[in-house]
């Protein structure tokens, strides 16, 4: 009976094969487990709007989608798509380092199951794991997109950086906070002239017209010249 291999490409041995090969063979298969496990690989995507598949290669490290960590490069003209096959069953780190203000979608080669994208403008990182949870139409699932529950400690922002990364708005929680608490967001964009207010005591706020807040224009005027 001839070797099998996994869906990631190592080699399985069978009972009476490769004899005076089986040192070769076993390290083969232990470097391509380190290079699953912590494996990185930088991967040009260039080009115009298309479909660029990552291989796997039996027994080899030579396989791009037998990498953990993929930082993909090169200059995009078009919206890219960087496919995997549909039985790979795993999760990657990537890196979207290329220039060009084009999507770059990651998915299965075939089928219509979810995929994880970066749009024109995110040149960031995604943590996605594919599935393989169908034969034909597996799921890739964005990791960070699809949380419960997002936690920073130690007191640090949420930020927002701009579009070229060079600044960012950042949300902060006081250094000491009394008791815990939630603010939710309204269900619906206000309108001019409205701003956010809790609407209860449990956090909730709502969309408010500033006229009711009992200062008009005039009035704001009037006093911005008396007080200064």
């Amino acid at each position: 009976m001839a070797s099998t291999y996994t869906d990631l490409g190592i080699e399985l041995m069978a009972t009476g094969e490769n004899a005076g090969t089986w040192g070769t063979k076993t390290n083969a298969n232990l470097n391509l487990i380190e290079q699953l496990t912590g494996g990185f690989a930088t991967l040009s995507i260039a080009g115009g709007a298309g479909t660029q598949a990552l291989d796997i290669d039996d027994g080899a490290l030579t396989g791009t989608a037998q990498q953990r960590i993929i930082e993909f490069t090169g200059s995009i003209t078009g919206n890219r798509i960087i496919t995997i096959p549909n039985d790979v069953e795993t999760f990657y780190i990537l890196k979207n380092s290329t220039s060009g203000a084009y999507t770059v979608e990651f998915k299965y080669v075939s089928g219509s199951g979810s995929s994880a994208t970066f749009s024109a403008t995110d040149k960031g990182i995604k943590t996605v794991y594919a599935s393989a949870n169908d034969g034909t139409n597996p799921d890739i699932v964005d990791v960070m997109a699809n949380s419960s529950e997002i936690v920073l400690a130690n007191n640090n922002p949420i930020k927002f950086n701009d579009a070229d990364n060079s600044a960012f708005v950042g949300i902060d929680a006081p250094a000491t906070v009394s008791g815990s608490y939630t603010l939710t967001l309204p269900a619906a964009v206000g309108s001019a002239s409205q701003a956010l207010v809790t609407t209860d005591g449990a956090g909730t706020l709502g969309f408010t017209s500033t006229s009711s807040f009992g200062i008009t224009t005039g009035k704001a005027i009037a006093m911005a010249i008396v007080f200064g």
